[in-house]
């Protein structure tokens, strides 16, 4: 199938973009890469009377230290995310979770930005975001705002972005001290949504205690979720004390809306969901507690 006829606009800055959005209203579609998106206007799963594309406005595009967190633009791609020094140090958990994304081609055009705008429950940005408590930067013609991701992803392929509004960047806090991060996800073949998948960002004390932990679930719910009964019992505890199986468990107990389709059964994905928190953890750990 080919896309329904629209109106093809590039903006060259974000006024400009953010002008497009608000005169076009519901008509017009942000294209921030479009790896997501252009199979779906192929298929005429969605169509529109305008298409913005981003790839001229500089602005969104970049990586750099900002007061204790590392600022992605909302255009940087994939691939310059993967190939980032910047990214490993200060931003492990961004850095391990992008080669997981698609294939190199896909890294080679898709985009932070977008991928979190079109928050799919089973891609990896969206888990990572929520996982290290990030902020997203947004801009309407009404100014600036800031967006926890906490309440940024609101269902299916939904979030907190009015209709007029345009995703800039997103502020991924830097942990410090002794600190791990890892992620886990199982798909059919590599390069394929995740059936289920998990991240683990853990912070130990001198005493191999858990300072801090976050555990982020991707593939399990309408959206990506957190672990939160694991964190809280995990937080304060010596690390020996704790069995991974029992912290992936507990990451799953509170999920009540795992989808089921073609591909897995909602039993099937929670068992393996608590199985990648499982790893997750123990690679997370292990790397705290070497540093």
């Amino acid at each position: 199938m080919k896309p329904a006829p629209f109106d093809y606009h590039v903006p060259e800055s974000v006024d400009d973009a953010v002008g497009l959005l608000a005169s076009l209203g519901d008509t017009a579609k942000l294209l921030a890469g479009g790896q997501s998106l252009v199979p779906m206007l192929a298929l005429r799963l969605a169509v529109f009377e305008h298409l913005v594309d981003l790839r001229r406005v500089e602005e969104l595009r970049g990586i750099e230290r900002r007061n204790g967190s590392l600022w992605v633009g909302a255009g940087t791609r994939q691939a310059v995310i993967e190939a980032s020094d910047e990214v490993r140090a200060a931003a492990p958990l961004l850095a391990q979770a992008t080669p997981l994304i698609g294939h190199f081609q896909i890294r080679n055009r898709g985009t932070v930005g977008g991928s979190l705008a079109h928050a799919d429950s089973a891609a990896e940005y969206p888990a990572v975001a929520l996982t290290l408590d990030a902020e997203l930067e947004a801009q309407s013609p009404r100014g600036r705002r800031t967006i926890p991701a906490t309440e940024f992803f609101t269902g299916v392929w939904s979030t907190a972005l009015d209709e007029d509004e345009l995703l800039l960047g997103v502020l991924l806090p830097v942990w410090e001290g002794r600190c791990g991060f890892a992620i886990e996800e199982l798909a059919r073949r590599h390069g394929d949504f995740a059936l289920a998948g998990a991240t683990v960002a853990v912070e130990l004390d001198c005493d191999d205690r858990v300072a801090r932990c976050a555990i982020g679930l991707l593939g399990l719910d309408s959206v990506p979720r957190r672990g939160s009964a694991a964190e809280t019992a995990a937080v304060g505890r010596a690390i020996h004390e704790l069995d991974p199986q029992e912290i992936g468990r507990a990451a799953v107990a509170e999920l009540d809306n795992v989808p089921a389709d073609l591909h897995a059964p909602a039993d099937y994905r929670r068992r393996v969901g608590a199985e990648m928190v499982s790893r997750a953890w123990t690679r997370a750990v292990e790397e705290a507690g070497r540093g």
